[in-house]
């Protein structure tokens, strides 16, 4: 057993390996950044994974990547909200599809209903006054 503990060194009860991680990156403004993800309960985490093929099997061959330790993931993670660390998921949902820019499509109209044959009905917005009329004499 080691006496010293080394900051990239996991203890017996965590995953993390102690060598870098491949970690999903995309290029920023300023540079490249890590990618952030949710878990099925909708927490963010970090992801990073044991190998580029696992990487490449999971999130596909064109996701770019850079190389943290474990505690390096960490520290950039957490300060946004992802205290959690995931290592090689092997499930990921599909990307969601992009919004188009296009105008929408008109949204078609229902035509008018037509009104029932006979007396049309009052309407709602007066109230009815008076009596109600008798029948004009010689009708049936």
């Amino acid at each position: 057993m080691c006496l010293f503990l080394y900051d990239d060194d996991p203890e017996p009860e965590e995953r993390v390996p102690a060598r870098p991680l491949y970690v999903p990156a995309r290029p920023g403004a300023t540079g490249v950044v890590v990618r952030l993800f949710r878990t099925p309960l909708g927490a963010r985490t970090a992801v990073g994974f044991t190998g580029p093929d696992r990487l490449a099997g999971t999130l596909g061959a064109d996701q770019a990547w850079i190389r943290l330790s474990g505690s390096a993931l960490r520290a950039l993670a957490e300060p946004l909200g992802a205290s959690l660390l995931t290592v090689d998921p092997t499930f990921t949902a599909p990307a969601a599809a992009p919004v188009p820019t296009a105008e929408p499509a008109a949204v078609p109209v229902p035509a008018p209903v037509p009104e029932p044959a006979g007396e049309p009905a009052p309407s709602t917005a007066e109230p009815v006054t008076g009596s109600v009329a008798a029948p004009l004499a010689g009708t049936l």
